[in-house]
């Protein structure tokens, strides 16, 4: 009776304690407005279970129904000790302003960069490996830090985080105006690093914190908007305060949104008690930083190095083997820093892969258009920025009909007529010719925003929505980190692609031996020197190779439909447990 009894019992505390029982509701809520309720169930359910297990009890059977109807009636006492406690905060739709100011600097540092560097390789004497590192080292520092700023906002909470990020970036922003050497501005993009591996999966942890199921697409979203608004608005701001104004002047615009940004976080955002029994996972932040690292060098590398070099070779293979021993060593330990079950969510697993893959196209997509607006459409970069407007327009509209059509029709259906849109769009790209205007730029161009719209919310918020309340800040650094390395390796792969087929059709016959190698370097470049019939080559073998990358897109998209119709689900099934209480 004994060996039968605790087998009963136990089978039953890890049914209510592991399927859906009390964690499941949320204990980070119950400790933060609840804890007497907390308490009385540790209280109960030891006291219970010894009874149970010592047998001190005369009947064990009795006593095991006794338990389990008590501890029923305990978890649906805090089931309704929580929801009469919690309301939704009437803040929230303001604190998302809040963050959405935060990220408009991200956005607008990423874009504002390209601009300048012609004039920070005159003014900083910086050769083309430093200027490649103005941007490398923001992105390396960026790719490192965000599985651990997503950790720690899950343990302290997110929004002291987020303040003391805000503060990083200003000041990395200041330090990055007033640089006098190459090797100054580099130190300063790092720290702006800093400040966006905590800013990025924060806000988006937030979305899952304060906002109920019903919400939480909308609020995606604007997160998401939030994000790509700055993308135009970098060469816009960039290109006219260059043209007016010292270089520095293009990181001076983050310290007004920054200082809005700080004001805004600090009334608007509540504060949330973190989970501190989390155990920092010192190893799995070690492995994951260096693996993260390695990998996103070793796509960076090729634009240098090319793809054969040690440089390029090297930090994949050691990028994985990192990544590979920490996946050995989070199947081990207790509390690791990505929590490996959260792959076996069909709704995490492939919205991660399919928002992934749809930053890979996008990335693709701004890395190309500049390009062909400014070498074969003669724009400017201020003219560049206006007309990627479009892009901004289409998801705008893109994800306000997806919204409508996810709630009706289900993810799968939305997400693959987004990425059916986008291959339309892409197609229609593929076959741009020189003399095109940009109004038939424009229509492809729009069109494939709408299916980012279409794409990337559903699939954000699908990832999101399989996520632990208390793992909200780390399982968003893993979203996060996923599109970072995707993004990473599509400028690198569709960068090579467009290389290769820009060279094979550019004419430098008749060329001294130095200048065709600069005309090889890009058709701006090779248009630069001023030869009439160069430039008709360089325009026409750039489009060229324009179209042979958006077929390569083209194809990441049918790859992506595929994905779709075979692995997400058809509706999202949204739990109900998934609302929080925040502290004033």
């Amino acid at each position: 009776m004994a060996d039968w009894l605790t087998k009963q019992s136990r089978q039953y505390a890890e049914q209510v304690i592991g399927s859906g029982g009390y964690p499941h509701l949320s204990r980070m809520m119950v400790q933060a407005e609840t804890p007497h309720v907390a308490d009385r169930f540790d209280r109960l359910f030891a006291r219970s279970l010894e009874h149970v297990l010592t047998g001190s009890r005369p009947s064990g059977t009795r006593h095991l129904a006794i338990l389990r109807s008590t501890l029923k009636l305990e978890l649906i006492s805090e089931r309704c000790a929580v929801m009469t406690a919690t309301t939704l905060d009437p803040r929230r739709w303001w604190a998302l302003g809040a963050m959405s100011i935060s990220l408009i600097v991200i956005g607008l540092d990423l874009t504002v960069l390209n601009v300048a560097l012609p004039t920070l390789a005159t003014d900083l004497k910086a050769s083309t490996s430093q200027l490649q590192w103005f941007a490398n080292a923001y992105t390396l520092v960026l790719a490192s830090l965000l599985l651990p700023a997503g950790l720690l906002g899950d343990r302290f909470g997110p929004k002291r985080l987020m303040l003391g990020a805000l503060v990083v970036f200003g000041l990395a922003s200041a330090a990055c105006a007033f640089a006098n050497s190459p090797g100054q501005l580099i130190a300063a993009r790092a720290a702006l690093g800093v400040g966006s591996a905590f800013l990025i999966p924060l806000s988006m942890s937030l979305l899952n914190l304060l906002f109920a199921p019903a919400e939480r697409q909308r609020a995606m979203t604007i997160w998401l908007m939030a994000n790509s608004i700055g993308i135009p608005l970098g060469p816009l701001l960039g290109g006219w305060l260059l043209d007016h104004y010292r270089w520095g002047s293009i990181f001076l615009i983050n310290l007004p949104l920054v200082a809005i940004g700080l004001v805004a976080v600090a009334l608007l955002i509540p504060s949330m008690a973190g989970h501190r029994s989390r155990r920092i996972d010192v190893p799995g932040i070690v492995l994951t930083a260096a693996g993260l690292v390695s990998l996103t060098y070793g796509f960076i590398a090729p634009g240098e190095h090319g793809w054969g070099s040690a440089w390029a070779l090297g930090g994949i293979v050691v990028g994985v083997v990192f990544l590979t021993v920490f996946w050995a060593w989070a199947r081990r330990t207790a509390d690791p820093l990505i929590d490996l079950k959260l792959f076996k969510s069909a709704g995490f697993t492939w919205g991660t892969v399919l928002a992934t893959l749809a930053s890979f196209a996008l990335v693709g997509l701004l890395f190309v258009l500049p390009q062909l607006f400014q070498a074969v459409q003669g724009a400017d970069a201020f003219q560049a920025g206006l007309r990627l407007l479009p892009i901004i327009g289409g998801m705008l509209i893109g994800a306000k009909v997806a919204e409508r059509l996810l709630e009706r029709a289900g993810a799968r259906v939305t997400v693959v007529i987004g990425f059916s849109l986008m291959l339309a769009g892409l197609v229609i790209g593929a076959f741009t010719k020189v003399g095109d205007g940009y109004g038939v730029t424009a229509i492809w161009v729009s069109l494939v925003g709408v299916s980012i719209g279409f794409t990337l919310p559903p699939m954000n918020g699908l990832a999101l929505a399989a996520l632990p309340l208390e793992r909200s800040g780390s399982g968003s650094a893993l979203i996060q980190a996923s599109r970072q390395v995707g993004g990473t390796l599509g400028v690198a792969i569709l960068g090579t692609v467009l290389n290769a087929a820009y060279r094979s059709h550019l004419d430098v016959s008749g060329l001294p031996p130095a200048a065709a190698d600069v005309a090889r370097d890009s058709a701006s470049a090779a248009i630069a020197i001023g030869s009439p019939g160069l430039t008709r080559s360089a325009q026409a073998a750039f489009v060229h190779g324009m179209d042979v990358t958006l077929w390569v897109c083209s194809g990441l998209a049918v790859v992506s439909i595929g994905l779709a119709l075979g692995f997400l689900p058809r509706r999202t099934r949204v739990a109900d447990e998934q609302v929080v209480t925040i502290d004033a």
